[in-house]
């Protein structure tokens, strides 16, 4: 028998003894999953009370330390503290009753329990004690004060921004859209654009405010301008690199079956890409809350960023921390929301980029 022949055999022979060949129990079953921490059965019930105890107890002590200043929100600010104390109870009680784990409660447990710490210390250093004086530094009930009866300014200037944010965000974000896949797909328009763009995109749209005042009627068109201008440059740029880096084979197999150059822009290059997109949305959101802020405080009459000018002119510095306050919310809530639309959007990569 050859060598060709005997490997050939023995191959043959392997190849029968496959299906009866015993899989070690260790590989066949493989051991359980690591056990995640967040999901492991807890007494969240204990958790729940804890938080509920620590409010009630911040909350009766906000009201019978009296204020060094006179503060008229500190009896609505431990009737608020001892309702979020009541209902951490009910949860802790509905969680014990009926035995499931309530998921907000494993979730943002600990943090009912951290934030009347907080509020407590910051009460003791500010208000109780007056470690960190007035008027650079309010105690909670000073911003409590703002929201009952600042609230419609205040309002008012967040209507204000959120549309001019929406008119210079759109506008940025369709025209970077559009330049990107340009500069991407066409080495004229990229030969032509990548130079310019290396040369004036990475200039802080802030520094474009005088020629910007200048050349525009209004302030208003002005900052729309900015807020464009800082969200087209990340947009462009990220969605430039997105059609750039799809994978020639795309393109191969979309021409062998007839695809012509407006299908492999619109069907190929521009689907491919879009993760690299919303990450240049994302930043591009970022930068133009940055440019917002700046743009009201250079003419406009009515924002977030003239509401902080306003209050740091005034030295009312409770309503300049409540301005922060909102604005953070604000910016944290279009950024969830835009997180909601890549996750359908791009379902198939949900959970990648966290927020």
């Amino acid at each position: 028998m050859s060598l060709l022949d005997h490997t050939t055999a023995r191959d043959a022979e392997a190849a029968e003894n496959w299906g009866n060949t015993a899989v070690p129990t260790d590989v066949a079953k493989p051991g359980p999953a690591v056990e995640d921490v967040s999901s492991a059965r807890q007494p969240l019930w204990i958790v729940g009370l804890a938080a509920a105890i620590v409010w009630i107890v911040a909350a009766i002590f906000t009201q019978r330390w009296p204020d060094l200043d006179d503060w008229e929100r500190t009896d609505l600010l431990a009737e608020l503290m001892a309702a979020v104390g009541a209902l951490a109870l009910v949860a802790a009680g509905v969680e014990r009753v009926i035995g499931r784990p309530i998921q907000r409660l494993r979730r943002f447990g600990p943090w009912l329990v951290a934030i009347p710490l907080g509020l407590a210390l910051w009460e003791i250093l500010t208000a109780k004690l007056a470690i960190l004086p007035r008027p650079f530094f309010a105690p909670p009930q000073g911003l409590l004060e703002v929201f009952t009866d600042d609230l419609g300014r205040l309002a008012d200037s967040v209507w204000h921004s959120l549309r001019l944010l929406a008119g210079g965000y759109a506008i940025g974000a369709s025209t970077g859209f559009v330049a990107g896949v340009a500069i991407g797909w066409s080495r004229l328009v990229g030969y032509w654009a990548h130079p310019v763009l290396r040369l004036l995109g990475p200039l802080p749209a802030t520094a474009w405010l005088p020629l910007a005042f200048f050349m525009f009627p209004t302030s208003y068109s002005a900052s729309t301008f900015l807020i464009a201008l800082a969200t087209w440059f990340p947009v462009t740029v990220l969605t430039w690199s997105g059609v750039a880096g799809v994978n020639k084979a795309y393109y191969d197999v979309a021409r062998t079956l007839g695809a012509n150059s407006r299908f492999l822009v619109l069907k190929v290059a521009v689907p491919a890409a879009l993760p690299s997109v919303f990450i240049g949305l994302f930043m591009g959101l970022g930068a133009s809350f940055s440019v917002l802020v700046v743009a009201e405080m250079m003419g406009v009459k009515s924002g977030l960023g003239w509401y902080l000018q306003w209050a740091q002119g005034w030295a009312a510095y409770g309503n300049m921390y409540a301005a922060l306050l909102v604005m953070a919310l604000m910016c944290s809530g279009l950024i969830t929301a835009l997180f909601r639309v890549r996750d359908r959007v791009l379902s198939w990569q949900k959970g990648i980029v966290q927020w």
